[in-house]
């Protein structure tokens, strides 16, 4: 019932997974790069406002309000880090902004991503790229410490479908902010713009006192660093593509564009080929700054006076003189809001700079892509060599080898790169049998004995056998099992720890030896504790057959057992090779290095009229062993979840 449960809850919180645009580093380099192309008199203003913004903070936030040269350890954050912290480590400005001047972490999670930075400055391979994300998805889970619950729960971060080809920009801007109309990059990005272009034009009055100025200064920074968040997101090719379908479908064509890149227009008719996360280029940087640059512009001209609007708007807006507290994780769909219209055509000038996205489902849409996300069936079938430190009677001490084949009907739910592709959240049952070889040492325990030589199999202390398996896997947070009684309970007290706790297990654990490492060759993961297989041998009407020739049996007699025994095994390593996936479909070969031992369980005498008291039922031991699996996993994922 538990593990029922469980299912459930991973099955809910896995439709929620979206992933993030450009990571850290990258949104701060993009608003590095707009601040330098600022010219002199706008740069001048943007000084003015961030010293006023300072007052008071001068220990958090730096001196200058870009830091270049700033790396690892960093001790105060800069304007262009705002962008990072935004939407991703915080759900409105002012969380933001609180975050920023407040939080004991933030100067950790900065510190954490720019040694990721470092690491992506280094890859020049895939799997090295993987990795250093990993590491840092790792760290920043516990950094941050709400990183995984205020995430996900809407497509905030992704540009709203294309309803038609001869869409106009006007009409698709209109409909990006219009009341209902599902959570967007350009309806947040107005929203909060607008939010900024108030308070800066209020920065214009001259009876401000200084603190009121300050404040102000601050939360117009605050508002238009939100709306440069969700600005940049707009030009990761991911999320140009990626917003429509179940969760699995829209991760899947996330994480694949984002790698490969596409090639599209913008509303103005640039041509662009964008990339994505953690794959930023000096291209994505230079077009995506452009837009962040005509935003800034608008928002200092406004502080200047070169941008005025009418008084009514400054009145009827109602934005106080605090960062704007709209909170893009929980809201599902654009809230009402009435739009300036010298607001809206300055929105529209920066809006003409974003990419087109794709069309809607239908005619026309670019390929999808299905992450292995999602309720599936499937078949397993495996080939295995074991290493034995002996038989099932206590006089077999010599070793021996075995070999079998498996074959396993499998349903379970994949949660596989809940982050990245480094971590596993595989949840399976598998259902089967196996069949395994007679063991290569003789009934007596040895290998060389002459006497027996040329009997073969007749004479193997373990015949050939067949078990029924039960094998079941399931991450865990710190030792197996965990999620099991975990889970269900945090889901009623605390779903924000839940989705913590589950997050974590799933990308290698409280301790993270188990997440995944992607290498040129493959992809090695240690395992232990994650997966277990139970094998029943002897199982139905008829029990496995033992051969039994005591060495010290003074009769020199032997005798026929009937011996029922329980194996339990336990993978240690994976590597895999290789992995094939379709929209629906997926198959891996795998190799596993596995232990266990195997206990022996009732034991009768088989053989009619043998004399009992010459031959005493003899003593019963476990054998240990250790080997090696060759796996073909084959898994038909079902359509997943939906919203």
């Amino acid at each position: 019932m538990r593990l029922k449960i469980l299912l459930t809850i991973l099955l809910i919180w896995g439709s929620a997974i979206t992933a993030s645009a450009w990571v850290y580093p990258e949104h701060r380099e993009i608003m590095m790069a707009a601040i330098k192309k600022l010219d002199p008199n706008r740069r001048a203003i943007l000084d003015q406002l961030w010293a006023s913004a300072r007052k008071g903070h001068e220990m958090r936030l730096c001196e200058s309000v870009i830091e270049p040269g700033q790396g690892v350890k960093p001790q105060c954050l800069d304007y262009a880090a705002w962008t990072g912290i935004a939407a991703d480590h915080s759900v409105s400005a002012q969380d933001m902004t609180n975050i920023v001047l407040k939080s004991t972490w933030i100067l950790k999670v900065a510190d954490i991503t720019a040694q990721l930075k470092v690491g992506l400055d280094k890859s020049e391979k895939r799997s090295s790229r993987i990795s250093a994300v990993r590491i840092s998805d790792i760290k920043l889970l516990r950094a941050d410490p709400e990183y995984v619950s205020r995430a996900g729960k809407n497509n905030g971060h992704f540009l709203l479908v294309l309803p038609a080809v001869n869409t106009t920009s006007a009409d698709y801007f209109s409909l990006c902010y219009k009341e209902g109309t599902e959570m967007n990059t350009v309806g947040t990005y107005t929203w909060y713009h607008q939010s900024a272009l108030s308070k800066a034009a209020r920065l214009n009055s001259k009876d401000l006192t200084p603190e009121q100025r300050s404040a102000l200064a601050l939360s117009a920074l605050a508002d238009e660093a939100f709306a440069a968040h969700f600005l940049e997101d707009s030009f990761t090719s991911g999320h140009v593509m990626g917003i429509w379908g179940d969760a699995a479908k829209r991760k899947g064509t996330h994480d694949y564009y984002n790698e490969e890149g596409v090639d599209i227009n913008s509303w103005e008719g640039k041509q662009m080929v964008l990339m994505g996360d953690a794959t930023m280029r000096k291209e994505d940087v230079g077009w995506t700054s452009d837009a962040v640059l005509k935003s800034l512009e608008q928002m200092l001209d406004a502080v200047s006076g070169a941008i005025r609007f009418d008084p009514a708007f400054l009145q009827e807006d109602h934005s106080p003189a605090t960062p704007d507290t709209f909170n893009v994780s929980k809201a599902m769909v654009m809230p009402l809001r009435p739009i300036d219209d010298k607001v809206r055509i300055l929105c529209d000038t920066v809006l003409m700079e974003f990419p087109i996205p794709g069309l809607t489902a239908g005619m026309g849409q670019f390929p999808r892509f299905r992450a292995e996300m999602g309720p599936f069936a499937g078949v397993s079938g495996a080939a295995n060599l074991n290493y034995l430190d002996g038989g099932f009677f206590d006089y077999q001490k010599g070793y021996g080898v075995t070999a079998g084949l498996e074959l396993g009907l499998r349903v379970g739910l994949g949660m596989e790169g809940v982050l990245n592709e480094a971590g596993d959240g595989l949840v399976f049952l598998d259902l089967g049998g196996r069949i395994d070889l007679s063991s290569s040492q003789a009934y007596d325990g040895s290998h060389d004995n002459p006497d027996l030589k040329g009997y073969g199999s007749m004479i193997s202390a373990i015949p050939s056998r067949f078990a029924v398996t039960v094998r079941f896997r399931l991450p865990f947070f710190l030792i197996p099992g965990d999620l099991v009684i975990l889970a269900p309970v945090l889901a009623l007290v605390s779903p924000n720890s839940m989705q913590r706790i589950v997050t974590t297990a799933a990308n290698g654990g409280l301790i993270p030896w188990q997440t995944g490492l992607p290498t040129p060759i493959g992809r090695f993961q240690f395992v232990l504790g994650r997966e277990v297989a139970i094998s029943m041998y002897g199982v139905g009407k008829k029990s496995d057959t033992y051969s039994v020739f005591p060495p010290d049996n003074v009769y020199g007699l032997g005798a026929y057992y009937k011996l029922n025994t329980t194996r339990f095994e336990f993978p240690i390593v994976e590597y895999r090779p290789f992995r094939t996936y379709s929209s629906r479909q997926t198959g891996s070969l795998l190799f596993q290095l596995h232990a266990g031992f195997d206990v022996p369980g009732k034991r009768t005498e088989a053989t009619e009229g043998q004399d009992l008291f010459a031959m005493p039922l003899p003593a019963t031991r476990i054998i240990w062993y250790a080997g090696i699996r060759l796996v073909f996993d084959y898994r038909y994922y079902f359509s997943g979840t939906k919203r």
